[in-house]
């Protein structure tokens, strides 16, 4: 018999620490074997049971959650969920215990706290499970600071503003893939083309994380609005909730957020975005596929490169989660399989040849 997802959870309250462990007991694959109520706590119960996964609280007494998950990470790095309040600030604190080394996070409702919490039972195991399977790595120093270009942007002279109005760059991602996408737009030129995103997210968080973004990046990056003008030098990332594609407007590509179904059990789904681009960019496409759990935007992928588009892949090394790219890799999408940490400058480098070719051609 396969041992089970040993889990330690790290909440000030009472009442979520028996929910959440009522929840994960009642799991075959998992059981709950130690509940703290503050970060000091769950130190010494860490120190002795040696978990495979905790689920940690953010405001918390004597040590809040963020502090304890920046050292945790860079002294005894482990898989992580956070509980968080869904709640702006909630938010913001979230995106930055991602960039910290979170796998992941579930918000928990502010009223009805019991029947919430059991509303999420499956979304909290699924991604304990997930947790549990992803690579984390040491952090080596404060993550997320804005310290000016990275060398892949400052190597990189400004493309040509024609051929960026003719491109457009789409994005899929999911678990891990926050930090991953930080990863790939942090280097890209300010005259870059558009790039369009779908990141697995609930609502209420996407606004945090395209600001956030938007502080460290030479693009604009901002949350996607239905109906506006897709631009160069614009990154638009799907609102959490909310299903993103692109439309035609005359000569234009423009944003569409609807209130669609699910697909893949995700919404926003990266299959949704990945075939509009298909249909409509074809060869004018680059494709990015990150880190992810599933097979979300998979088959759309092979769907945009046998349009003309041409698609980058994350390496397993890389990813904390080998799902949705392996999915992309297994139906021939991939041009390309590289480290996210070379995927900027891989993108550049192909915009420049394209840029070379359209001169020689004039």
């Amino acid at each position: 018999m396969a041992s089970k997802t040993r889990v330690i959870v790290v909440d000030d309250s009472a009442l979520v620490r028996s929910l959440l462990a009522e929840i994960i007991n009642r799991q075959p694959d998992m059981e709950c074997i130690g509940a703290a109520n503050d970060p000091l706590q769950a130190r010494e119960m860490i120190r002795n049971l040696n978990p495979d996964v905790i689920t940690l609280d953010v405001e918390m007494p004597r040590m809040d959650g963020i502090d304890f998950l920046g050292r945790l990470m860079r002294l005894r790095p482990m898989p992580v969920v956070m509980v968080s309040t869904l709640t702006e600030r909630g938010a913001e604190v979230t995106m930055r215990a991602l960039e910290l080394g979170a796998v992941d996070f579930v918000a928990k409702p502010r009223i009805g706290l019991t029947a919430g919490i059991q509303q999420l039972a499956a979304e909290i195991t699924d991604k304990i499970r997930v947790a549990s399977k992803a690579r984390v790595h040491r952090l080596a120093a404060a993550a997320g600071a804005p310290g000016g270009q990275t060398p892949a942007a400052a190597a990189r002279p400004g493309l040509l503003g024609r051929l960026s109005t003719e491109k457009i760059i789409a994005i899929g991602a999911s678990t891990g893939g926050t930090e991953a996408i930080r990863e790939v737009l942090t280097p890209m030129p300010a005259d870059s083309p558009a790039i369009v995103i779908t990141q697995h997210m609930p609502p209420g968080f996407t606004t945090s994380f395209a600001a956030r973004l938007n502080s460290l990046c030479q693009i604009t990056v901002k949350e996607a609005a239905d109906g506006e003008r897709i631009l160069p030098g614009h990154a638009y990332i799907a609102p959490g909730g909310r299903q993103f594609h692109i439309g035609r407007s005359g000569a234009n590509y423009v944003a569409v957020v609807d209130d669609g179904p699910p697909v893949n059990r995700h919404k926003p789904s990266v299959e949704v975005l990945f075939k509009s681009v298909a249909a409509l960019v074809g060869r004018n496409a680059l494709g990015v596929m990150l880190t992810g759990m599933g097979d979300d935007g998979a088959t759309a992928m092979r769907e945009m490169k046998d349009a003309g588009s041409y698609n980058f892949v994350q390496d397993e090394a890389s990813c904390v989660v080998f799902g949705m790219p392996r999915e992309a890799i297994a139906r021939g999408a991939a041009d390309e399989v590289l480290p996210v940490t070379q995927i900027a400058a891989a993108l550049v480098n192909r915009l420049r040849g394209s840029t070379d070719r359209l001169l020689n051609r004039i």
